[in-house]
């Protein structure tokens, strides 16, 4: 096939899992038992392409009834035209939330098309930066007990994963105490995270965060809801320096990313492909953080993730997280396990490496 040929896309299918949790959990500000995936596949000259979101089966309406109508006949090349006029199309929905995780899973499936279309690994298609993906084991439910804690994360450890997270804020008179059950679990030399989705207020977080500096926290996520840029901004100025702070997973479009750098509001720059317009503007995200010399983490959904991440030069680290990791590999074929705290993608396999598995997933279905 020539670089110049054209390959009209044959027919979209979409589909929504809900999947239960294997216990209970929450964070800062939220519980939840279950997690739903909205799958993409896409066809074109007998390939399919495959993207997800882990959103709202609301999207799955989204794509079937907005979207599908701009995918199915046009070029699988023309991927930006594609991501443009999607966006274009739910701009009366609102170029965010829900409709913009409907683009999501659309653009990931037409990236993975395309490498499968030229028969390489995506990674290849895109150009690397690097050989691997940096991971932190992410979980430590503010549900769990102090067994469940424990052993999650001495497990991450065990598997060679030297970065881990926990959430904090639920009850935040504990967080100290949580804090250091974690560090207990995990030992000196590995890097401890914690996320407080948005629970704290300003001066609350600036003092848990010299609460933590006995356990050697080095990151802080979301130590005020996101939304706040000013707050963020003044905490990442008052912490103690040894904190980086963390934001962005909520970030649905260029401007919400363009603003929160602007106000110097993170260390640490995230992002979703599931959430942001999928890898078509994830690339674009780590281009503006690269500009602005922040490091590009990614949000949740590792195996997604990992080759786009490989494409991006300022890419720090990627959130491994229990969830999505547990669901990955139900669901798919060709998720890549851990090594030496890294994903490595499979060179062997076209697009993102991933085939998904209907029959085991079939009972899940909504």
């Amino acid at each position: 096939m020539k670089s110049s040929d054209s390959i009209l896309i044959k027919d979209l299918k979409v589909s929504a899992y809900k999947i239960p949790t294997a216990t209970p959990e929450a964070d800062g500000t939220i519980e939840w038992n279950s997690t739903t995936m909205v799958l993409v596949e896409i066809n074109a000259s007998d390939k399919k392409g495959i993207g997800y979101s882990y959103a709202n089966e609301a999207s799955a309406v989204v794509i079937d009834k907005v979207l599908k109508k701009i995918i199915v006949d046009a070029n699988a090349f023309d991927i930006p035209s594609l991501n443009a006029k999607m966006i274009a199309a739910i701009r009366n929905d609102g170029q965010t939330g829900i409709a913009m995780m409907a683009v999501s899973a659309v653009d990931n499936a037409l990236w993975d098309l395309k490498a499968k279309l030229f028969d390489v690994p995506l990674c290849n298609l895109l150009g690397k930066a690097k050989e691997s993906m940096l991971i932190y084991g992410s979980g430590g439910f503010t549900s769990y007990n102090k067994k469940q804690l424990q052993q999650q994360l001495s497990g991450w450890v065990d598997e060679g994963i030297q970065h881990v997270k926990i959430k904090i804020g639920t009850e935040p008179e504990k967080d100290v105490e949580r804090v250091k059950e974690a560090r207990d679990a995990i030992g000196k030399n590995t890097k401890l995270f914690v996320d407080a989705n948005g629970a704290y207020i300003i001066k609350q977080a600036i003092e848990k965060s010299f609460q933590f500096k006995e356990y050697n926290v080095s990151w802080f996520e979301e130590p005020v809801t996101s939304a706040n840029l000013e707050g963020l901004q003044f905490i990442r100025e008052h912490v103690q320096p040894k904190v980086n702070i963390a934001a962005g997973e909520y970030g649905y479009n260029l401007p919400y990313f363009y603003h929160m750098l602007k106000a110097n509001a993170v260390d640490v720059l995230q992002a979703d492909a599931t959430r942001c317009g999928g890898i078509t503007n994830f690339l674009k995200v780590g281009a503006l953080a690269e500009a602005h010399q922040i490091p590009f983490s990614s949000h949740c959904a590792p195996a997604l993730h990992l080759h786009v991440a490989l494409s991006v030069n300022n890419f720090y680290i990627a959130e491994y997280f229990y969830d999505h990791v547990r669901i990955e590999k139900m669901f798919f074929d060709g998720v890549m396990p851990s090594k030496n705290g890294c994903l490595f993608p499979d060179l062997q396999k076209p697009g993102m490496g991933l085939e998904f598995k209907n029959k085991d997933a079939e009972k899940y279905k909504i």
